[in-house]
């Protein structure tokens, strides 16, 4: 079901404080009391941080349907627009007997802040991982001082790219990527850093997830992310290989999902990916869950953005003179506010959700 009307079209909110003000009020709307929970840190213009849930539809549905914002904080800013359109547009038209549950900006601090990464710069889908043995990622110490250089003038950020560049034409594009954003445990203020232990929003979501998804027996998740692949794609990315029962539900249902595991997708394969959590902490439900990835720029763009982030916080001041530059250079490689980027965004999004509340609505015998 393809988004029909122009008025229908979501715009990106300026801050955090005013997409998750429009959310709310868009849920309220339409009956979808939110419950907050809230984050123990300020945000950037000392607002309230919370991850809100909003519910649409009966509460012992047996079929859930789960759409995820701001897992990566700056990436919230077209999930949460995407959310409040689907509440504007698309809740009256919900399934009888699916209930559907918005869970808006995951991680609420790096939304906030124009950063992908959490209050102790953590890669939130890097940090589900087994913390009694951590993974390794050794290669990323070879290249970790270029990365985040601690001076980022000119002549350091053109010296320490060219030198990225040549190892990456050393290692390959695939290896290089798999080097620099698999996750790494050893280097706190770089880049893609999977943490020291569970997080916030880690431990929100171990505690909350089996309360979510309430007495579901089947199933479906959508997290939304941008920043991989072609200017406005959407991929649908499995943290699952071909062959494995959610791969091949996600296939039956949106035509095509690409396994990360399998080299498949625009994104390297990961540690610490939340999605794979899931069937630990609601083992008697179907589960079916994709990464929505929604493309922005190329692969160097939005790696620059990245490293001048993580200088900023590690060796800069995150209230200097450098600091506004540096969260434009980062929004701007996540959220593009040109309203055909977004008219692509919804198009895909309204065909991603219709398909996936298709395949959950029961039979009727």
């Amino acid at each position: 079901m393809a988004a029909d009307r122009a008025s229908d079209r979501p715009h990106l909110a300026a801050t955090y404080r005013e997409a998750r003000s429009a959310v709310l009020a868009a849920a309220d709307r339409v009956g979808a009391e939110p419950l907050s929970f809230v984050h123990p840190s300020a945000g950037r213009e000392d607002e309230e941080l919370a991850i809100d849930v909003m519910t649409v539809g009966p509460v012992d549905a047996d079929s859930v349907l789960v759409i995820v914002s701001g897992t990566h904080g700056v990436e919230g800013y077209a999930g949460s627009a995407l959310q409040r359109w689907w509440l504007e547009s698309r809740a009256g038209q919900r399934p009888p007997g699916v209930r559907v549950v918005l869970i808006h900006a995951l991680n609420p601090i790096g939304f906030s802040w124009v950063r992908r990464v959490n209050e102790d710069n953590v890669d939130l889908n890097r940090n589900f991982v087994d913390w009694t043995q951590p993974p390794t990622n050794d290669a990323y110490g070879e290249v970790a001082h270029l990365l985040v250089p601690e001076s980022w003038d000119e002549e350091s950020r053109a010296a320490t790219t060219h030198a990225l560049l040549e190892v990456a034409g050393e290692v390959g594009f695939d290896r290089f990527q798999e080097i620099v954003s698999s996750g790494q445990y050893t280097h706190p203020t770089g880049v893609f850093h999977g943490g020291s232990g569970p997080v916030w929003s880690h431990r929100w979501l171990a505690d909350h997830f089996s309360e979510i998804a309430g007495s579901a027996r089947r199933l479906g998740l959508i997290d939304l992310h941008t920043g991989l692949g072609p200017w406005g794609h959407g991929e649908l990315i499995s943290h699952e290989t071909g062959g494995d029962p959610g791969y091949e539900r996600g296939t039956a249902w949106w035509g095509e999902v690409r396994s990360m595991r399998d080299g498949e997708s625009v994104s390297a394969s990961l540690d610490g990916d939340w999605l794979a959590a899931i069937d630990g902490w609601v083992p008697d439900v179907e589960v079916t869950a994709a990464a929505l990835e929604f493309g922005t720029v190329d692969t160097i763009t939005v790696m620059q953005s990245l490293r001048a982030d993580a200088w900023l916080h590690a060796h800069g001041d995150p209230s200097g003179p450098d600091a506004d530059a540096i969260r434009a250079q980062v929004r701007a490689a996540f959220a593009d506010d040109d309203p055909a980027w977004l008219a692509k965004l919804v198009e895909r999004f309204d065909d991603v959700t219709s398909a996936a509340l298709t395949a959950l609505t029961p039979t009727v015998t």
